[in-house]
């Protein structure tokens, strides 16, 4: 059974067509990205999922219920890309009034404010914190419960690069044991690495849903061989394989994804003028910005 499965969803405000005919779905383990410009549906998808928007058609399913149900939000974690907490509180209070507004033992707070890594700072006023640190406490709140499906809004935003790391550590954790995590970020790099599927979105419509290989193989756009030739002999090596040479030993090489293992054979050809090749497929950048323009037109 999915942890999420949205048919058919359309949501229009006034003329303007926010979603149209949108459908997929997150199954439980599954890190999905939802990608797009802004504008292009993303907040408004999340608060149909959240409940705190109804759409205009199609099937909404959030753990076997309807959004914004009892049986819905609790087994649903939300956290926005900026978070707002009272500066007079200290992380460990905000905390604990969220555990007991959810039933729960309001000393659950401190392991939770230590697992985003704030348990030195949890008895300090949050008006002293970071954007970083408030972010982790709206994460070390979206753990509440152990939620079975977590929708994450710009996660990263405002966290340095050791606390995006370790966010990223706890997503995997999650994951793990069972909780489908739907999340938007800007971060390509982070997401080409860190997730299992891509969801594109280009004006509310959905222009891609497949893993990265697959999107790739796709796209079909061009790889690149960078080639580390031997002292001295760059511009031999340049000129045998029509390459461009960009240092003293650099050159580069761009092909199609068919022609890729020729190449590579014509490198390998070349023996002990060659010292090394590196290949670079195409990036989650080129191929998001391949699905929201070219598909999308």
């Amino acid at each position: 059974m999915k942890s999420l499965t949205l048919s058919h969803v359309t949501k229009t405000f006034d003329a303007t067509q926010a979603l149209c005919d949108v459908a997929f779905s997150v199954a439980p383990g599954e890190r999905v990205a939802l990608l797009g410009h802004n504008g292009a549906g993303k907040s408004t998808l999340m608060k149909i999922v959240l409940g705190l928007l109804a759409a205009d058609a199609g099937e909404i399913d959030v753990l076997g219920a309807a959004p914004g149900s009892a049986a819905a939000r609790a087994g649903t974690a939300y956290l926005p890309e900026n978070v707002a907490f009272h500066p007079a509180l200290t992380g460990q209070e905000q905390i604990r009034h969220y555990l007991r507004l959810r039933g729960l033992n309001p000393a659950l707070a401190l392991p939770l404010l230590e697992r985003v890594g704030l348990g030195d700072a949890a008895r300090r006023r949050m008006g002293t914190y970071s954007k970083g640190m408030r972010q982790r406490v709206g994460l070390a709140q979206a753990l509440i419960g152990h939620p079975r499906l977590l929708v994450l809004d710009e996660p990263t935003s405002g966290l340095d690069p050791v606390s995006r790391r370790d966010f990223w550590t706890i997503l995997d954790d999650l994951a793990h044991e069972g909780a489908a995590i739907l999340l938007s970020s800007h971060a390509l790099t982070e997401v080409e690495a860190r997730t299992d599927r891509i969801v594109i979105l280009s004006h509310g419509k959905m222009v891609a849903n497949d893993t990265l290989a697959a999107l790739r193989q796709r796209a079909a756009l061009p790889t690149h061989l960078q080639i580390t030739a031997r002292p001295g002999a760059a511009d031999e090596v340049a000129e045998l394989l029509h390459g461009r040479r960009c240092n003293g030993v650099r050159v580069d090489l761009t092909c199609a994804p068919d022609e890729k293992l020729a190449r590579l054979g014509q490198v390998t050809a070349l023996g002990a003028l060659v010292e090394d090749v590196e290949v670079i497929p195409p990036s989650l950048d080129e191929i998001y910005r391949y699905f929201s323009t070219e598909v999308a037109r």
